[in-house]
């Protein structure tokens, strides 16, 4: 321990990382060199005895703050040195209150990789290639989608299968409108039909009548949807800083939103695995932290976070030459 160093924590690959957690009606602290989370006990409140869990940081990419919570500048610093993104929100995971770059506080590290964002740079200013960029992000995630739900038993067991009539044109129609679009528009409004389409399956496969999306709601379907989405975004964010690429280099969200990017790498996993296990849990009148642990699950098993990594950093090495990956490595 006497050689250990902060930059020590930051062993495992992000991408590896296998905890997101969500906290509320506790204090984060630093105790020990270790990052807890400290609690009231239940049983012990006339005592004044208190209960501390530790949080395992250097395997950690997301730590988000609900209700009730506080968090003291030592536990952040180490956060900080472990690369672990911050953020605040209300109860269950929504809205999002505080944060940097729109959707987490980022660690402020400068040593990290300059490739991407310089790949990323040359053929973001001109339009044209943009756009195939975010035609390349859209059918990465129908690829995604329909991998997905062609392997996951547990979603078989539940009814949703990707060999559905409905499901089949949708998706057909889906790449054609994606190939003919010539702006950006065009391909949000292809995504809005899809997306449209797969809440009437998910909500017709459990049962659930007169489904409507609804980001202010107080029903399940739509509260575990806001809830998963911004695990997703957590994910995103994550591994946008990682490889050093601002979140205001959109490919499909508008330029206006300085977080747009991280939406774009999100969206990448919500249709496939968020939107039917939120209905899915909807229909078992789930709790918040039962659904939270089903998401979580199924971003380790379908390693998404390698999938996120891989698809950006393809997409930002696309014009890149072998001579200058080398040059950056030097």
């Amino acid at each position: 321990m006497e050689n250990f160093s902060p930059m020590d924590m930051k062993a495992i690959l992000h991408s590896k990382r296998a905890n997101m957690y969500y906290l509320e009606y506790c204090r984060v602290m630093q105790k020990d060199g270790r990052v807890l989370y400290l609690t009231e006990s239940l049983s012990n409140k006339k005592t004044g005895e208190n209960q501390y869990f530790n949080i395992p940081i250097a395997n950690t990419t997301v730590l988000l703050l609900g209700n009730g919570t506080s968090i003291t500048q030592a536990a952040m610093r180490m956060l900080a040195q472990a690369g672990v993104l911050v953020g605040f929100s209300g109860g269950g995971g929504t809205p999002l209150y505080m944060a940097c770059e729109v959707e987490w506080f980022t660690p402020q590290s400068e040593y990290r990789p300059t490739e991407y964002l310089q790949g990323w740079m040359q053929f973001w200013f001109e339009d044209d290639k943009r756009l195939n960029a975010a035609k390349t992000f859209q059918n990465v995630r129908i690829e995604f989608l329909e991998k997905i739900w062609t392997k996951d038993k547990d979603l078989k067991g539940e009814g949703f299968s990707r060999k559905n009539s409905m499901l089949e044109a949708s998706f057909e129609t889906f790449r054609k409108r994606t190939g003919d679009a010539k702006k950006q528009a065009d391909l949000l409004l292809t995504e809005a039909q899809l997306t449209k389409a797969l809440y009437k399956y998910a909500a017709n496969t459990v049962n659930i009548e007169s489904f409507k999306r609804q980001h202010q709601s107080t029903d399940k379907a739509n509260d575990f949807l806001n809830h998963g989405n911004y695990l997703a975004y957590g994910l995103a964010a994550s591994c946008l800083w990682v490889l050093g690429i601002p979140h205001g280099f959109a490919v499909m969200h508008g330029k206006t939103r300085r977080g747009a990017l991280v939406f774009d790498v999100a969206d990448l996993i919500k249709d496939a695995i968020v939107l039917p296990w939120a209905f899915v849990c909807a229909k078992e009148n789930a709790t918040e932290q039962e659904f939270r642990q089903q998401i979580l699950q199924k971003f380790t098993e379908h390693k998404v976070l390698d999938f996120m990594f891989d698809t950006v950093k393809n997409i930002a090495l696309q014009d890149y030459t072998s001579e200058q990956i080398e040059e950056q490595n030097l």
